[in-house]
């Protein structure tokens, strides 16, 4: 097969040769798919159901209700939101007898194996509607355990983010879990379920973690009670702000404190008390939303504050400053941190980053038990592993995404447009700037919550794709967060990554299906990232180890009698596979192209690494159907015509040919502008939508697994950014043919 498109829905037949246009298209429909939404800020219990170091939730229900009895039944509740009818693996680990219902369907029920077997883990299916999904565990204690451990499978890449039920909690994060219950309450035994768009009083069941203050904590101010009494001076920050009307000119502030307190009206201090009392401040204004922040520091008298608005003689209603989902109340609340020096507003009101605690780091919390602020990525809830369909993926940190990100830049350059450049920087940004939080957030609750891949650094996957993006968008110098992240996935690669005896990178996965295994996609995964890394820190160390890598995997990888890569060397077995997979063969050649472009002339390796880049492209070109596509398995006739491939050869042979690499009198030419026009006629519509693009890919030794188990998926981002990849290197090599 190789029309996924009818000619009159093809882009081609539309725009024609006009190139221009057609990326205009590609980059269009992206963005306008994936708008540049926020992480999402939640309320969240610290004394709730936190998730292990694997991103499976802790329902272990032995320590957190230690009335319940032998024989006792508890409840686990949750929701999740799906962006559209979703699939997703799960795993269970039963720590007793355990059942999982899913929107109310019994879904799993534990085994006596499962329950005596502290190891067991059983691998469940769900699937989810579009829009709001229930998850209810009931559990019940035995003397082999009480409860359950449960989440995504490989949790850093499949994100099952769930949200608590009941009307008192909407939109918190987290699960709730009930009091224990002698007899069965909800499921199959029955009939009944709680109902979630209710208040949970009407379930019959006291539910946990907890949200109201009792009455010996609500005589303590906020600050007192959410972060006790410091022994030493502190301070603590409140942040709210209030929406001054069109005709005051003058904001008027009153209250109390019981320390000396500081209060900004955006960037203006509005007053100074020097001690306890009351006080009363007014600042010149303009209509608009103010943003407050007040410091107040602990005293003899207590740590407390109290602010109320007026304007015209009005109260004034105080608000959050920002969306806090699950906040009640118009305040964030942090401390306790340093009473000196004095932070600057701008400082204080921020999401990104932490505050430097007399005791740690610290960060928002709200008015509520053990209650927390904390971002979530929830653009792609329920996404399938690589993010594709009707998910947004902005502020994602994802390989597939990293490739993305360089097709837009490329195609901001190349079109001179500097809103889709704009945009892509600020998905990258997203993931920068709060970097240093999310590390944060994963030693404070066991899981990161944003940044997953990135903070969960185990392989090349999690990291040189978009990193090499974040490197290419020139954001490396005066940033310390990207020099940090640069650094630690530099420092992975080059001296923390497994290595065979001859220094090639492997996956060395133990325990896992490719354990012991060595893939040509690692040089893209690895490659372009070294390569700019070095040219961003000065130092070659990075620009040799990339070249080295490249004639190692030539080794073990290259297919002589072919021409072509083999998708994976299998250690186990002391053989590569021998499957010449089209997009492995794609990621060796984009990638040697990056890494040609920036080797210095006189480099020692730059010869061999040339010759292979020759001997893989002509090996490449033989291969080529007459569609202009080139096949998922490459020497396979029955295989199927794949576009991210396609898109990947007709990069490199018209690099190659741009930069002078390959014989401009060989077939390079014409196999480019055919792969273009392939791309184009077939795979890209009139609407920008990519088709024709294989899923991600695991490995086999046999062909058929690529040609029958991976599919194509429309708009897959494997194959977006490499699609604008391709057409910005042939309008430069038209260019140049002209």
């Amino acid at each position: 097969m190789g029309i996924y498109v009818e000619q009159r829905d093809s882009s081609r037949y539309w725009f024609g040769n006009d190139d221009h246009r057609i990326l205009e298209l590609l980059a269009g429909r992206y963005i306008g798919a994936n708008p540049p939404l926020p992480f999402a800020w939640r309320a969240f219990s610290k004394a709730g159901i936190l998730q292990n170091a694997e991103g499976l939730y802790e329902l272990d229900f032995s320590n957190r209700l230690t009335s319940a009895e032998e024989g006792d039944y508890a409840y686990a509740y949750a929701l999740v939101w799906s962006d559209d009818e979703r699939s997703i693996d799960s795993v269970m680990q039963a720590l007793g007898p355990v059942k999982l219902y899913v929107n109310e369907t019994l879904q799993y029920r534990s085994t006596v194996v499962d329950e005596l077997n502290p190891n067991s883990r059983a691998i469940i299916p769900l699937s989810f509607e579009k829009g709001w999904n229930s998850l209810l565990i009931e559990a019940r204690k035995t003397a082999s355990g009480f409860g359950c451990r449960f989440g995504a499978d490989e949790a850093k890449v499949r994100i099952l983010q769930v949200l608590t039920p009941f009307t008192s909690r909407e939109g918190s994060a987290g699960w709730v879990y009930s009091e224990p219950a002698s007899t069965p309450l909800f499921g199959d035994r029955t009939g009944q379920f709680p109902e979630w768009r209710k208040d949970e009083t009407a379930s019959g069941l006291e539910w946990f973690p907890r949200t109201q203050w009792n009455e010996e904590e609500l005589r303590l101010s906020p600050l007192e009670r959410l972060f006790g009494k410091p022994k030493r001076q502190a301070a603590g920050y409140g942040w709210s702000s209030v929406s001054v009307p069109l005709s005051a000119r003058l904001l008027e502030l009153s209250g109390r404190a019981s320390g000396p307190t500081q209060i900004w009206v955006d960037d203006v201090v509005a007053g100074v008390l020097d001690d306890a009392g009351s006080y009363q401040f007014h600042v010149s204004v303009t209509p608009g939303t103010k943003q407050i922040v007040v410091k107040t520091v602990n005293s003899s008298a207590g740590w407390s504050f109290e602010l109320h608005a007026s304007a015209n003689g009005t109260s004034l209603t105080l608000q959050q400053p920002v969306q806090v989902h699950g906040n009640p109340g118009p305040w964030l609340l942090a401390g306790p941190v340093p009473a000196e020096p004095n932070l600057e507003p701008a400082q204080v009101r921020s999401l990104a980053t932490t505050l430097e605690g007399i005791d740690g780091q610290v960060y928002w919390s709200i008015d509520a038990p053990d209650a927390r602020v904390r971002p979530y990525y929830e653009n792609a809830m329920l996404s399938n592993k690589w993010t594709t369909g009707t998910a947004t993926n902005f502020g994602r940190w994802d390989y597939p995404l990293g490739v993305t990100m360089y097709g837009l830049l490329q195609t901001a350059s190349e079109l001179q447009r500097a809103d889709i450049s704009s945009y892509a920087i600020r998905h990258i940004e997203a993931c920068t700037e709060m970097y240093d939080y999310s590390m944060w957030d994963f030693a404070e609750y066991g899981f990161p919550a944003i940044n997953h891949q990135l903070v969960l650094m185990k392989m090349l996957d999690n990291c040189g794709s978009f990193g090499s993006a974040m490197l290419e968008a020139d954001l490396y110098q005066g940033r310390a967060p990207v020099r940090k992240i640069a650094d630690r996935i530099a420092d992975f690669m080059l001296a923390k990554l497994e290595r065979r005896e001859d220094g090639a990178f492997y996956r060395l996965c133990e325990g896992e299906y490719s354990a012991d295994t060595m893939w040509a996609d690692d040089l893209y995964m690895s490659g372009p990232f070294l390569t700019r890394y070095a040219l961003a820190s000065g130092d070659a160390t990075a620009l040799n180890e990339s070249a080295k890598q490249f004639l190692l995997y030539k080794r073990y990888l290259f297919m002589e009698d072919a021409g072509v890569m083999s998708h994976v060397f299998d250690f186990k077995y002391g053989k590569p596979t021998r499957v010449p997979w089209g997009r492995g063969n794609g990621w060796v050649l984009f990638s040697l192209t990056e890494l040609l472009e920036r080797l210095p002339g006189d480099h020692p390796d730059r010869e061999a690494l040339l010759a292979m880049f020759r001997e893989h492209c002509a090996g490449v070109a033989k291969l080529q159907a007459v569609s202009g596509l080139w096949r998922q398995v490459l020497n396979q006739p029955d295989a199927y015509e794949e576009a991210s491939c396609t898109a990947m050869f007709v990069y490199a042979f018209a690099r190659g040919l741009r930069f002078g690499w390959l014989d401009a009198n060989g077939p390079y030419a014409e196999a480019a502008l055919k792969g273009w026009q392939g791309l184009t006629e077939h795979a890209i519509d009139r609407k920008g939508n990519v088709h024709g693009v294989c899923s991600g890919s695991r490995y086999a030794f046999s062909p058929i697994y690529y040609m029958e188990d991976l599919r194509t998926v429309l708009n897959d981002n494997h194959g977006i950014g490499i699609m604008m990849l391709a057409g910005v290197e042939m309008m430069r090599l038209k260019k140049g043919l002209a």
